[in-house]
């Protein structure tokens, strides 16, 4: 599992957006109107709006909490230190926990059988193998500190106990969150509003025209927002 999890991870900021973009294969629905009724499509987007947004504020708390400065060096496994405060007191991997919610809650938000069924175990081997070749680093590179951080804290299930001591005693760096997030947002809400605007007319009365409409305004807010995040943290304008 090591060796799978090294080689996935060199490609894991591609594997995100390949899995979302699996979103799109058709599939059999999770709630049909045969079995939920007329207004069937409240349960796949209450639910899954719920859990994708669950995935995202965890991932905001994480960074904006305590930011890790691990990631990939040549391709492999790096980290600088151990991170173990802010939510890592509590998850080891909160922002794979994130990613995983994120997923899952737009693939029910889809409606999609095929990728909760089929393509959510892809996502999770990939990651649990990931996570096995970066836990092999940091034994490897932290030794008995990181052992004892591993009997302290789950891999993957949170523990909320003293949660919020976590929240009291540390600043939430809204900044940062926004410095290091805004890439994942931008592609996150892309595909929220085609799922929402492609997925049901119902919402927009079966007009297409309007759907075009909203479509296109909504897109293009968030790429005008995203142009200019990107700018400002280019020209120094806009920092930690």
């Amino acid at each position: 599992m090591v060796s799978i999890g090294n080689f996935f991870f060199k490609y894991r900021n591609w594997i995100f957006i390949l899995f979302y973009g699996a979103l799109f294969i058709p599939s059999w629905p999770l709630f049909s109107p045969k079995q939920f009724g007329a207004c069937y499509y409240i349960w796949p987007i209450s639910i899954g709006l719920f859990i994708t947004c669950l995935g995202q504020l965890i991932r905001g708390l994480t960074i904006g909490l305590a930011y890790i400065v691990r990631g990939g060096k040549e391709g492999k496994p790096y980290a600088e230190g151990l991170v173990t405060e802010g939510i890592f007191n509590h998850c080891r991997n909160p922002l794979y926990v994130g990613n995983i919610l994120m997923l899952l809650g737009v693939g029910i938000l889809a409606n999609s059988l095929v990728y909760v069924a089929i393509v959510i175990p892809i996502f999770l081997f990939i990651y649990q193998a990931i996570v096995l070749a970066e836990e092999n680093f940091l034994r490897g590179k932290f030794g008995p500190g990181f052992s004892a951080y591993c009997k302290k804290v789950n891999r993957w299930f949170p523990n909320l106990k003293g949660i919020g001591k976590t929240f009291g005693s540390m600043h939430f760096n809204w900044k940062r969150w926004i410095l290091k997030e805004h890439t994942t947002q931008f592609i996150w809400l892309i595909g929220i509003t085609l799922l929402l605007l492609l997925n049901y007319p119902e919402l927009t009365g079966y007009d297409k025209n309007f759907r075009n409409l909203l479509i296109g305004v909504v897109l293009g807010v968030l790429v005008l927002i995203y142009i200019l995040i990107r700018y400002l943290k280019k020209t120094g304008k806009f920092k930690e």
